[in-house]
């Protein structure tokens, strides 16, 4: 075959086990996946609040007996774990429908909305959590 007729070939860097170890995520690509995670999270745990809800709205005494239920330490630590997941998706959301609109979408714009996220997101679950443990 001739050089004129000769296709050229992709090459691939196929990283190895090895080295992925020490690869750094970008903190975009840490957003992201959070994003996914915190949205298997809510919608893994969505029926359970929902049954919840169902059943304190039934009674006086239902509310109470989950009133009772949700001043357990685990319990809180559970609901501020999908407080904070509830947040940072909705934070992370907001990002990427920006970036849907094609607003931020170079490397620098991408790691500053990266943070914004986190900046929004961690210190509005730091508010829940001091309200869920009864600072004020």
């Amino acid at each position: 075959m001739s050089e004129a007729v000769k296709k050229s070939r992709r090459q691939f860097n196929v990283m190895s086990f090895a080295q992925t170890v020490h690869y750094r995520l970008p903190l975009a690509g840490i957003v992201s996946i959070l994003h996914r995670i915190s949205g298997l999270l809510i919608f893994l745990l969505l029926p359970f609040i929902l049954y919840l809800l169902d059943k304190s709205l039934t009674s006086e005494i239902s509310f109470e007996y989950f009133k009772g239920y949700v001043s357990h330490p685990l319990v809180k630590l559970v609901i501020l774990a999908l407080s904070w997941a509830y947040l940072h998706h909705f934070c992370a959301g907001v990002r990427h429908l920006l970036m849907d609109l094609h607003l931020g979408l170079d490397k620098d714009s991408a790691r500053k909305s990266s943070v914004a996220v986190f900046a929004v997101s961690l210190p509005l679950a730091a508010l829940v959590a001091l309200k869920l443990f009864g600072v004020f």
